[in-house]
């Protein structure tokens, strides 16, 4: 059965709709809505730039699409199948585009088409039941096929992105320090040469006041 249904813009994670009801009858729903939330993150950053993909996650799985600057993702039961999940998905890509295309780009505040919920709703029903003859037509389709769509595992997915997260960090922190070590050795440089030239200006100056001073007696 399809759990969950979050759509977000790929350029920068920003949650565009989700279904509402989702998640009120599972168990750790919030976990796995922070995975999505860590999913949509790291193809902000692209990470896992495939188009198409399946992410398993416990008793789960999450197939998303990428269509341009949105990516659609569902969670679904293992033996929920791959082919239908995928479709539905595609039916929700193709009314998204139609009535929110234009706006995606634009849109600037969390869930700003959240009314899309209503079609998710209505079309989340159409494929709840595998058995039914609408359904198993789908699974018959040969015209769409999902043998080349990835299967990953979540742990290895957003652990690269936690693992480019860390790399970034310590590169940051290497500049940041590099920055403070270069200071410091500007001032000790600036500190040896003080010790090095204090006591030549130091008698010269006093040479300077000694002939100065013979200057004004004679």
């Amino acid at each position: 059965m399809v759990k969950m249904t979050m759509i977000a813009r790929v350029t920068d994670g920003l949650p565009l709709a989700e279904g509402l009801d989702d998640g009120r009858d599972l168990k750790d729903a919030e976990m796995y809505k922070q995975q999505v939330k860590a999913l949509f993150k790291n193809l902000s950053k692209g990470q896992n730039e495939a188009s198409r993909m399946s992410i398993e996650t416990g008793p789960y799985v999450f197939h998303y699409i990428i269509e341009g600057r949105v990516c659609y993702l569902t969670m679904c039961d293992r033996a929920y199948p791959k082919k239908l999940a995928f479709q539905y998905l595609e039916d929700l890509r193709n009314e998204f585009e139609r009535v929110n295309g234009a706006h995606i780009e634009t849109a600037a505040r969390p869930y700003a088409f959240i009314k899309f919920d209503t079609f998710i709703q209505k079309t989340k029903k159409l494929y709840q039941d595998t058995r039914t003859q609408r359904n198993i037509a789908k699974l018959n389709d040969e015209l769409y096929e999902v043998h080349q769509i990835m299967t990953r595992n979540v742990q290895e997915v957003l652990g690269v992105g936690e693992k480019l997260d860390q790399v970034s960090q310590m590169s940051s922190r290497l500049t940041s320090e590099s920055r403070i070590y270069a200071d410091k050795a500007r001032d000790l440089n600036r500190q040896a040469l003080i010790r090095k030239w204090a006591p030549v200006a130091v008698v010269l100056g006093v040479v300077f006041l000694l002939f100065w001073v013979k200057a004004k007696l004679w």
